[in-house]
């Protein structure tokens, strides 16, 4: 058996505290994830959000080169949750950093797995 190896790092972040308009709007949040995923150094295959109606949240996925990005959100608990898989060159934590200063949030919690 041939074994290979999916070098990567995987982030796993709560956003806490965040504004609730910020947490509701599907396209901003799409834009938002397409451009953490550029500014991280990943390729872009594409993109599916899903907003669950008048004042719920998001949840939405940018699929990559390097393995994707995925948001869900809770505007009415002011919590976002990310998930931040890539591997190769690209650098989850830029990814992470442009998210952190479109989103605002009071609080953030995060965890990185090394994948691979």
């Amino acid at each position: 058996m041939t074994l290979h190896a999916t070098p990567g790092r995987h982030v796993l972040a709560d956003f806490r505290g965040v504004p609730p308009d910020l947490l509701t709007d599907a396209q901003a949040l799409e834009r938002d994830l397409i451009a953490a995923a550029e500014a991280a150094g990943a390729r872009v295959l594409s993109a599916h959000f899903h907003h669950f109606g008048d004042g719920a949240g998001v949840t939405g996925v940018v699929l990559l080169s390097e393995s994707h990005i995925s948001i869900h959100t809770w505007p009415e608990h002011r919590f976002a949750a990310l998930d931040i898989f890539m591997c190769g060159s690209a650098r989850p934590e830029l990814a992470l950093e442009h998210l952190r200063a479109r989103l605002a949030p009071e609080t953030v919690r995060e965890t990185t797995v090394a994948r691979g």
